[in-house]
């Protein structure tokens, strides 16, 4: 269950849904006329997609907490109670003659231990305290043994320090899961756009094809009425029928299309069919012109990918360091130091403890691998290469594509602009017409042809204006920065752990 915080989406919703007018939807259903600005809000929201990338975050966020935890301090308790065996064993009496006979032994073992691991070095550093008991069913005896306290450490001689090559990458994706989960939200925010505007767009043929069902009624009426007097050839009369006929199927697909874009809206925002949307255009947008110098800096500052660039070099340098570690000797060192004493009475076991020492090297030399140590190490330095080489690309590659979505982004404005032009053209020259048909100073052909181009500069408009608000999040998305209020883009991601 998701956590209910009344944040501005929060109150955005609260506040759409108690707006006037926004239960007169039929059928129950409540209509909620949204502007762009409020679905990319809801989108990021409660959207399933905003959701995911929220889990993947949290995910992330408790692998590092696990990262850190190797670092602190480990309490442990561990205890077998109790360990019964019955078994035949040789046995050997005073006289020194052996025989089988059967043991009955009951063991118990407490061991409370405090482990350190040491990023400096790779190893770990250990303290423990162990109590066990031994009860011998055959003679009805017992007797303890007691570790009161051991001190003493393990340490990697091989010169492969795991704990150091953790201490530079996870940072590092720790970093990238914060920058991605931002990412992830603009990303949401730029599906919002696009399916906001296929519903816009549906809107808009709709609108066209009502209107021109409209148009092509009354003019194929008074066609009629002109052939009738002779004023026209029968041929024109055919021509306003059929596009009278072609207009009513447009209407049918318009009207189909339009709930299809509603469907695909309304379960992207995660609502059910009980809410029916109405979509508010804005025409109004901001005149931006982003600094490429700023957006390239910004983007290598807080783009996800820099940060993958950085950990997937220092992941191909610890594969080396391991493959190379694996090549020849490695030994690893053991050694405690404590106290430990037995008695049968459980007082007496803590008196005049016996010094316990114990120091281990364990060596593993290769005298005849074939060359396998020496080819997984030329492996990875193979696999390094690859990785720089890829990452150097990919790094250009980035680059490129900031100063092309700058560049296309600052065009955006003057297409929109002239989009806009056309479309007030285009609707005077279909008004004028159709003025001039009506008095009979043109035919059917010119008037067809109005009809067409106001239709095509009125998506042309809509197209432009999609195309400036998706280049627009397209841009922040890739360098994680707001233009129009001049901040970087981050989140709170305290709230999202909670």
């Amino acid at each position: 269950m998701q956590k209910f915080n009344m944040t501005i989406p929060g109150l955005l919703l609260l506040i759409i849904s108690l707006t006037p007018g926004s239960l007169n939807g039929q059928n129950g259903q409540r209509t909620m006329r949204l502007s762009l600005e409020e679905v990319v809000e809801i989108a990021k929201y409660q959207s399933p997609q905003a959701i995911l990338a929220q889990h993947r975050f949290r995910s992330s966020y408790w692998q590092h907490r696990t990262y850190r935890a190797e670092f602190l301090p480990g309490l442990n308790l561990r205890g077998t109670l109790p360990n019964f065996r019955r078994d035949i064993e040789p046995y050997t009496d005073p006289d020194g003659s052996q025989r089988f006979i059967e043991r009955n032994v009951i063991n118990s073992l407490a061991r409370l231990s405090l482990n350190q691991n040491i990023g400096l070095t790779g190893g770990q550093v250990f303290l423990f305290s162990e109590l066990e008991r031994i009860d011998n069913l055959d003679f009805d005896e017992h007797s303890y043994r007691t570790i009161p306290l051991t001190i003493g450490f393990t340490q990697s001689l091989s010169g492969y320090n795991a704990y150091r090559w953790q201490r530079e990458i996870e940072p590092l994706r720790f970093e990238e899961a914060k920058r991605s989960y931002v990412s992830a939200m603009e990303n949401v925010s730029l599906q919002a756009v696009n399916l906001f505007f296929d519903l816009a767009l549906a809107q808009v043929n709709l609108e066209i094809a009502e209107l021109n069902y409209s148009n092509t009624d009354t003019l194929y009426r008074i066609a009629q009425g002109r052939y009738n007097i002779g004023t026209i050839p029968e041929n024109q009369l055919l021509q306003m029928e059929l596009g009278y006929l072609n207009a009513g199927t447009a209407l049918n697909e318009a009207t189909l299309d339009l709930e299809v874009r509603k469907f695909r809206l309304r379960s992207f925002l995660g609502y059910n069919e009980t809410v029916d949307i109405e979509l508010e255009i804005d025409p109004r947008v901001p005149m931006l012109k982003p600094d490429l110098d700023k957006a390239l800096n910004e983007a290598l500052m807080n783009n996800p990918e820099v940060i993958e660039f950085e950990r997937r070099l220092i992941e191909a340098d610890r594969d080396v360091a391991r493959a190379r570690s694996e090549m020849g000797f490695n030994a690893d060192l053991f050694a405690s130091y404590g106290l430990s004493a037995s008695d049968p009475a459980f007082a007496d076991a803590y008196r005049d403890p016996q010094v316990a020492q114990r120091l281990q090297i364990g060596l593993n030399i290769p005298i005849l691998d074939w060359g396998l140590g020496r080819g997984r190490h030329r492996m990875a330095q193979s696999s390094q290469e690859v990785v720089r080489t890829q990452v150097e690309q990919a790094r250009i590659d980035f680059e490129q594509n900031v100063f092309l979505e700058v560049m296309q982004f600052t065009m955006q404005y003057d297409q929109l602009a002239i989009a806009a032009k056309a479309d007030t053209i285009a609707q005077k020259r279909f008004d004028v017409t159709r003025e001039r048909f009506l008095i009979g100073r043109i035919d059917v052909r010119d008037l067809n042809d109005a009809i067409r181009e106001q239709d095509i500069a009125r998506r042309s408009y809509i197209s432009a204006l999609r195309n400036y608000w998706r280049f627009y999040y397209n841009l922040r998305r890739l360098t994680l920065y707001d233009f129009e209020r001049d901040i970087r883009l981050t989140e709170d991601f305290d709230d999202l752990i909670m």
